[in-house]
């Protein structure tokens, strides 16, 4: 909205920055930040007067020791307030004329949406597990194959969804990759980057941390797609319109951030399923987008070491009847090694710094 200021230019020189994306995207991190650290006592409160306390998904499954019952008392459903923010910094500050900003404003929506009917289901009728996983997980494919679909049928990033490139490769060692792999490749990697931050979800801060860095690093890789200069020398798509996504990849970050001062131990509100669910969702829509899916295992390295650590779990009890690690996700395991929440949290997000860092350097690394 604020970017139609850019045609007055000619009357007021300074409101040329609002054609900039770099300008509007730290206006839109500020904005959500601010949102965040501004609501969330009132969000808090309410959250609280409306009882949105969701069962422990622990209890049964890790030693009652391990178990802080403190947080049994935390309110959920915090993610509200997460993607109220997102929407409000994105309606302020990115173009809505650009089609690609109505797709992830329609993605984040529908996740949050889906989320939030989990998270109600926990607090309103005490289901541990929420909406039934085949049900959710169906739900979450329809939506991400939805918007890959979009993708494929606008000029901007049509022919660039049937292409495979690879971190350290100028050139996709895939093109013209048929229709329904490309759609389902695509799909795969929306639901599970979605699934993998609702794993990480189970420390004060861990997720939303976490998804900080990688939502930053994205929105510098969308900003690079979009820019045809940045996008020819180092060797990457040039994507029309891309820039906008920065923008919202920056309202995100700054959600996070503002999020983070609440969520931080001990926590005032958990996210629950309806942030955790879009967070991941669209983080992993901006890498399908910007051509960068095989450098999200390296950019958001913790959410696939916290997925992966579920993975190998069940898949060893079934097939060996044994144990690889004492609890997954692996924060569990550290937590029962002896690491405390705040070391943990911290520690992982040492890695996700890091991590982020790589996944730039494969940029010029080509």
């Amino acid at each position: 909205m604020l970017c139609l200021l850019g045609d007055f230019k000619d009357v007021l020189g300074p409101l040329r920055l609002f054609d900039y994306f770099t300008f509007r995207a730290g206006g839109a991190l500020i904005t959500s930040m601010l949102i965040c650290f501004l609501l969330g006592p009132l969000t808090v409160s309410l959250l609280k007067k409306l009882r949105t306390v969701a069962p422990s998904r622990l209890g049964g499954l890790v030693d009652e020791k391990f178990i802080d019952r403190n947080k049994d008392k935390t309110p959920s459903m915090g993610g509200i307030l997460i993607i109220a923010s997102i929407i409000v910094s994105t309606l302020l500050w990115a173009n809505l004329a650009n089609k690609l900003v109505i797709i992830f404003l329609a993605t984040l929506l529908s996740l949050s949406l889906l989320g939030f009917l989990d998270d109600f289901a926990k607090v309103a009728y005490g289901k541990r597990d929420g909406i039934p996983g085949k049900i959710k997980l169906l739900f979450q494919i329809l939506i991400a194959a939805t918007a890959v679909y979009f993708f494929d049928s606008i000029p901007e990033t049509g022919n660039m969804v049937r292409e495979l490139t690879v971190p350290f490769l100028k050139v996709p060692i895939v093109v013209g990759m048929p229709v329904l792999l490309a759609y389902a490749f695509g799909t795969i990697v929306v639901v599970s980057s979605s699934n993998a931050v609702n794993l990480t979800d189970g420390k004060d801060g861990l997720a939303v941390g976490c998804a900080t860095f990688c939502t930053l690093t994205y929105a510098l890789f969308a900003y690079l797609t979009g820019h045809r200069i940045f996008a020819d020398y180092l060797a990457i798509h040039y994507i029309p319109g891309a820039g906008e996504i920065a923008v919202f990849a920056c309202a995100i970050a700054g959600s996070c951030i503002g999020f983070l001062w609440h969520n931080c131990h001990p926590a005032s509100m958990f996210m629950g399923d309806t942030g955790s669910l879009p967070l991941g969702g669209v983080i992993g829509l901006i890498a399908v987008l910007v051509k960068q899916e095989i450098t999200l295992i390296i950019v958001g390295f913790v959410f696939v070491m916290e997925a992966g650590s579920v993975v190998l779990q069940v898949a060893s009890v079934k097939l060996r009847n044994k144990r690889i690690f004492l609890c997954s996700p692996i924060h569990h395991h550290f937590e029962q090694k002896g690491w405390t929440e705040t070391q943990i949290v911290v520690r992982f997000w040492i890695i996700a710094g890091i991590c982020a860092l790589i996944g730039l350097a494969t940029l010029k690394l080509r």
